[in-house]
């Protein structure tokens, strides 16, 4: 269940907490920007993948710039606040009845890089809270709160969008972004670490993206998520695809979305409280890192020949509960052997532009391939052999951290 020590734990249940109000936050939002999407237009989807990246790549600069000027205490608590008014800036727009296609793309990227960013965040801050030996402990508890959020936030969609209707769902999600700021100032109040989350984090604002480019162990942490973004991208792709087809409701895609969400949470959750952190303290970060790889292989493969929903909904239960569940905390595992400034900066520039850079190319490579001819079968192998090499980098990335530990402990 936690292995936390006594003095541990009013930061761990903190930080659960924390990650539970996130999560169930977006998880009230994500229904509706899947729906977003198909009513923006199926055809449409690689250019929504590419303004999302787009939209990542003028953000970074401005959060790379708060990071440098500001300590953790505060411009942490921005971050969430700024979303906080954007929400607020689209419920006005759905209230005046701008709900037109182009509100719903704009909704589809902005979610997704709402996700990305405050996701990142909290892992940032939670790598600068706790150290390597705890991490390998607690992340995989951490990291339960969210996947709990992450079924609560579906479960109210589901019980609430008739009730009260999609637009004032975007309200309740504003309330727990709220709530994650309360836990994020008890967590700076109780840490020991107070002088790291006191002071700015310092150094020039695309710092953090050179050190990127000079760093091998952080370009095989970026490929890795590169690849990972391809094989999720193509998978859902190919949801839209067969969803759009099957179901010609949008009450009915939105409810099927809602429920396939509980349950990949429901699973995951089940790992993370179980499995997770006795798979990563006794068979390691690289076994972690690429049972997800594995896992889309086969997937994407079967998927090829059997393009239907319920073997479409099967696989992605099981893909997206082994990667929030295992591949999540040991990816955030690989950033605690790093510097303060590669944490925030160089972690939230590979969990986002590397991310979101990953969907769109996969995107374009997904519909290129489709005009191509090349549809049904050979576009799902492909994918299918680009997680094989993901596969290889995973194992490589995770004798690659052990190498880093081991240079950073003898130091």
């Amino acid at each position: 269940m936690i292995n936390a020590k006594a003095a541990e734990r009013p930061l761990v249940f903190l930080s659960f907490a924390y990650f539970f109000f996130l999560l169930s936050g977006y998880y009230l939002l994500r229904p509706i920007r899947d729906e977003m999407g198909i009513q923006g237009g199926v055809s449409h989807l690689q250019w929504l993948f590419t303004g999302t990246f787009l939209a990542i790549l003028a953000a970074v600069p401005i959060y790379a710039g708060l990071a440098s000027r500001f300590p953790v205490r505060k411009f942490v608590p921005y971050v969430y606040r700024f979303f906080n008014a954007n929400l607020l800036l689209f419920w006005l727009l759905f209230q005046g009845g701008q709900k037109t296609e182009w509100v719903a793309r704009a909704f589809f990227v902005w979610t997704s890089v709402f996700n990305l960013f405050v996701v990142s965040v909290f892992w940032s801050f939670m790598v600068d809270v706790f150290k390597k030996d705890q991490a390998d402990r607690l992340f995989g508890f951490i990291a339960g709160g969210g996947t709990l959020g992450a079924l609560v936030g579906p479960l109210l969609t589901v019980s609430l969008v008739r009730l009260i209707g999609t637009t004032n769902l975007l309200l309740l999600s504003a309330v727990f972004l709220e709530l994650t700021v309360l836990c994020i100032r008890q967590i700076i109040k109780r840490s020991g670490r107070n002088q790291t989350q006191t002071t700015p984090i310092g150094g020039k604002v695309f710092s953090g993206i050179g050190i990127v480019f000079r760093s091998p162990y952080l370009l095989m942490i970026s490929l890795y998520i590169f690849l990972m973004t391809t094989g999720s991208t193509f998978l859902y792709l190919t949801q839209a695809q067969i969803v759009s087809r099957t179901l010609q409701e949008s009450s009915e895609r939105t409810f099927v979305f809602a429920m396939i969400d509980f349950g990949v949470n429901l699973l995951t959750l089940l790992i993370q409280t179980f499995l997770t952190g006795k798979i990563i303290t006794t068979l390691g970060v690289t076994f972690a890192l690429v049972l997800l790889p594995i896992a889309t292989t086969v997937g994407l493969a079967s998927l090829a020949f059997a393009p239907v929903l319920r073997w479409l909904v099967f696989f992605q239960m099981v893909a997206r509960a082994l990667r929030y569940s295992l591949t999540q905390p040991a990816r955030e595992i690989l950033f605690t052997v790093v510097s303060r400034e590669e944490k925030y900066k160089s972690k939230n520039f590979i969990d986002t532009v590397i991310y979101r850079g990953g969907d769109a190319a996969s995107a374009w490579i997904f519909q290129a391939l489709k005009g191509l001819g090349l549809g049904g079968p050979p576009l799902l192998l492909t994918g299918a052999s680009l997680a094989l090499v993901w596969l290889g980098l995973g194992v490589s990335l995770g004798k690659k951290h052990e190498g880093v530990k081991k240079e950073k402990d003898s130091v």
